[in-house]
């Protein structure tokens, strides 16, 4: 979410009992800009938690839904509605089963893919935001994918993890500066480092 540029809002779960969770990845890139750029600390307001900072030139408001996946789209709605932002004037990090684990691709609009937190960002904003979608890999089979999204990343995954948050933290400026394309390309330049 932005008040006057490119924000960010995501759709994980609150609560420590989430916080290592595959579908948690959103929160934890969040976690990493705020911490990375140096925003204020977190306040409670539009059914989540937001933090304000900026990223170049650019005003920046991360928002961080405490409605659970599923509602996610009434906490970003409730924010957009303040600050009078349209679907393009959001970013939306969020885990994607569909790519490998640690990939990363940004594109707008589009469906759900299954996703509900994206179901309910659709259903109350409209599809036409900007989605950075970070690749948790896919278990295999549907039926394993419920235990497999909500299942803690492994003790081998920390380290590729914190290189990515790292990485997506330090480029968030290509993002803020709606260059989507060199955003990608360095997030995948420092991965392969």
């Amino acid at each position: 979410m932005a008040s006057g540029g490119w924000g960010s809002g995501s759709a994980s779960n609150p609560g420590a009992q989430y916080a290592l969770n595959r579908h948690n990845v959103g929160f934890m890139a969040l976690d990493t800009i705020a911490e990375v750029h140096g925003f204020d600390a977190p306040r409670q307001r539009f059914k989540g938690w937001t933090q304000e900072g900026r990223i170049g030139t650019h005003k920046i408001l991360l928002l961080k839904p405490a409605t659970y996946m599923n509602l996610s789209g009434e906490s970003v709605r409730a924010a957009m509605d303040f600050y009078k932002l349209e679907p393009a004037d959001v970013t939306v990090w969020h885990d994607e089963l569909d790519l490998l684990p640690f990939e990363v691709r940004v594109k707008t609009g589009g469906g759900s893919a299954g996703h509900n937190g994206i179901k309910s960002l659709i259903q109350h904003i409209g599809a036409d935001f900007r989605r950075v979608r970070i690749g948790i890999g896919h278990p295999g089979h549907k039926d394993a994918v419920h235990d497999y999204v909500l299942g803690n990343y492994a003790k081998a995954d920390m380290e590729p993890l914190s290189d990515l948050l790292g990485a997506l933290a330090a480029e968030a400026g290509w993002l803020a500066d709606g260059n989507d394309a060199r955003f990608m390309s360095d997030v995948a330049g420092r991965m392969a480092d």
